[in-house]
Parts: structure tokens; sequence; C-alpha cells
């Protein structure tokens, strides 16, 4: 796995329409909760940073498709970087295309006390069903629970287990993996059971509740490292508490 020093950001949620608004509020929501960040510049063709004076009207006009380019901090020694893109419902739960918010920043201590507030930030502002923060690289551990075929054994090679792909998974509300933060919509935590007093102390006592509804869960005080026993655990049982996580409570044929 690639051991870049970077955090990485990606919520879910309803597909843009037309000159859709919602990037720019995204954009002002991050700002707000990291207010060391101005995410001012875009990127030109060789990746240098061009400043957008009049961004948010540019943001808007950029979008087409679906889908919006890069837009960063203009700082090359301390990225901090954020696009949009559409995922076709070929790919998605539901046959249902989906906006996808991308947002990739520096691994270090301002951005890591930050972190849940952002990825709040970024869900809330996209009106997402779901999200995660992860530390840069984890998709490739993602990509090792997912059930390709199936004749696929029944777990990873971490003994964590598998995952459906997202197109088989029939809600869009439905998360299709765990991360060390976890965006939760109030129609995703109920579809999951979340939070059930009884059985969610533990995970309550890193969780915030958002203004909509929703929840912001964390499993480890750090960033997942899957080589440490204590991070496997808390995501094994994290999986074994959310069965429908990943489409796994699905009849197949």
């Amino acid at each position: 796995m690639t051991r870049r020093k970077a955090l990485t950001l990606i919520v879910y949620a309803p597909a843009l329409v037309g000159k859709d608004a919602r990037p720019v509020d995204i954009l002002h929501q991050m700002e707000k909760a990291l207010p060391s960040l101005q995410l001012r510049w875009r990127l030109s063709d060789s990746g240098r940073p061009i400043p957008l004076p009049q961004r948010d009207a540019w943001l808007i006009d950029s979008i087409e498709d679906g889908e919006f380019p890069i837009v960063c901090n203009g700082d090359e020694c301390h990225p901090v970087t954020f696009f949009g893109r559409e995922r076709s419902g070929l790919f998605s739960p539901g046959g249902q295309p989906q906006f996808e918010v991308h947002v990739e920043m520096p691994l270090d201590e301002p951005v890591l006390a930050a972190a849940a507030t952002v990825l709040e930030a970024v869900a809330e502002g996209a009106h997402a069903f779901w999200g995660q923060a992860s530390r840069y690289g984890y998709g490739a551990e993602v990509a090792q629970q997912l059930r390709r075929s199936a004749q696929a054994p029944q777990g990873s090679p971490r003994g964590l287990p598998l995952l459906n792909m997202p197109e088989e998974i029939p809600a869009p509300e439905t998360p299709y993996f765990l991360a060390w933060l976890n965006y939760w919509s109030a129609a995703t935590a109920r579809a999951i059971g979340f939070p059930d007093p009884a059985r969610d102390a533990d995970l309550l006592s890193r969780a915030r509740r958002t203004a909509s509804g929703g929840w912001v869960v964390q499993l480890t005080d750090a960033p997942l490292e899957l080589d440490k026993p204590d991070h496997l655990d808390a995501l094994r049982r994290a999986y074994e508490r959310f069965p429908e996580i990943g489409g796994r409570t699905m009849t197949r044929e």
C-alpha cells in the first residue's frame, strides 16, 4: 500500500442537477470548519495553481455532466484539493447515479484535529447519504473485501468480511464499507440501526450528531492502520455490529 501522508474524504450524494449550488455550499462549509483553509485556486493543465477571483461563479459555471474540476488551496507544499464527479448508475446502488465529492488534505495535526468537522461539513453541504475519511491508500484495503464472484472466499486476506459490489446494493443509503471516520445521514443511520444505546456505547463515545440529524462516527483515535491489531479488531467489531454495510444481509441467489 502506498504510504503517502494524506487524508482522503469521499461522500456519496444524490446526483447534481444542472448548475447545482451544492459544490459552492460545500466549499463555504469547509472553509468555516477549517478557518485557515482558502480554496480559491484551480489547476492549470500543467498542474500549477491559478487564482480564482470569482471562485463561486466559476465553480457553478464549470459544472458539466454532473462533475466539476479540481479546486485547491494554492499551496504546493501542503496541498488541499476538492473535486466532484458523477458515479454512473451502472455502478451505484439501485441503479441511481450519484454525486461523489473527493477531498484530499495533508495528514498533519491541524487536519487530524478538524477531520470530523470537515467531513461533516462536506457531507452536509452535499446532502450526502453517507461518506468517510481515511488514510490515503485505504481504498486498496477495501478492494480486497469486494465480492467479485459467487465463488469468492468468505473473508478478505485480513479476515474482514466480504462486501458486495456497490451496484448490487439496492439502496443508496447503505454504505459500501466502513472507514476511520464515517458520516451517516439520518436515513443511513436508520437503515443500519444506529444508534442502539445498549450496543453502541463505545461508538457513541466517539460520535457526534450533525445539524441534519445524521452522525459522524469515529472507529479509532487515529486513522486506521490495519497492520495494528487493535485497529483491525475495532474495524472487525464494527462490521459485526452493522451487517447491513456492504449489502451483507442481502439474500444471494
